[in-house]
């Protein structure tokens, strides 16, 4: 049996975690990283059934990685956010392509007609938008989002080897992918308004530090000696 471990990062989420892991399916694999919360976060996961590691650095990227090594022996991976934005019925779809051998990656995208009102700012759509056409002039990868809701064949993820300890680390990954002439496609899922309080995309002030981030991401894999493969991607 394929074995699957979806890794949520978690900053002070103990508020949303019952609504993140509601529905999870029962043979998945979850594990939560509990980046330094101070409200209990880790106690509600253990509660809730999951597995909890800890990782002191607060920092998106060095929460992933310390889930990833978690995760460790996993045929795929899954790394979504903590906060009950994604939908679990929408994990067989992200699925699909590494089961069936046609992607390496899968990156759900948070489509307008399935977004509910208010779960995406106008200021997360612009920073999206403007992140995934750098990506695809630099990259040659057609990304449309930015998807924090994405799927990893375990095998690869080595291979990959993303860095970035902020929130640096989503655009590095898919960068790194290409890079490594991984296959990546996109999926459609839904995206719903969070639960609890969002410490980046709720204010433009942390959204706008974050993109910046990004953009030295870019910046760092375009002065790169190694060349970008040109890649097609559905």
């Amino acid at each position: 049996m394929t074995r699957v471990v979806a890794v949520l990062p978690a900053l002070d989420e103990a508020d949303a975690l019952p609504a993140a892991l509601d529905g999870a399916p029962v043979w998945l694999e979850i594990v939560v990283v509990d980046n330094d919360s101070r409200d209990g976060t880790a106690e509600v996961a253990r509660r809730l059934g999951a597995r909890v590691v800890h990782e002191p650095f607060r920092g998106y990227g060095a929460a992933v990685q310390r889930g990833l090594q978690a995760a460790s022996g996993a045929d795929i991976v899954v790394v979504l956010d903590a906060d009950a934005t994604f939908d679990w019925d929408d994990l067989p779809a992200l699925l699909e392509p590494l089961h069936t051998g046609t992607a390496d990656v899968v990156l759900g995208r948070r489509i307008a007609r399935r977004r509910e009102p208010g779960a995406m700012l106008w200021h997360v759509a612009v920073a999206n938008a403007v992140l995934g056409w750098l990506c695809g002039l630099i990259a040659r990868v057609r990304l449309h989002d930015l998807a924090p809701f994405r799927a990893i064949r375990g095998d690869v993820i080595a291979t990959i080897g993303a860095v970035d300890r902020t929130y640096g680390w989503p655009l590095e990954f898919v960068l790194r992918a290409a890079r490594a002439d991984l296959r990546i496609c996109e999926v459609d899922v839904a995206y719903r308004v969070r639960a609890g309080v969002s410490k980046v995309t709720g204010r433009p002030g942390p959204t706008l530090k974050a993109a910046v981030r990004m953009l030295g991401v870019l910046w760092r894999h375009m002065t790169a000696r190694r060349a970008v493969p040109s890649l097609e991607r559905s």
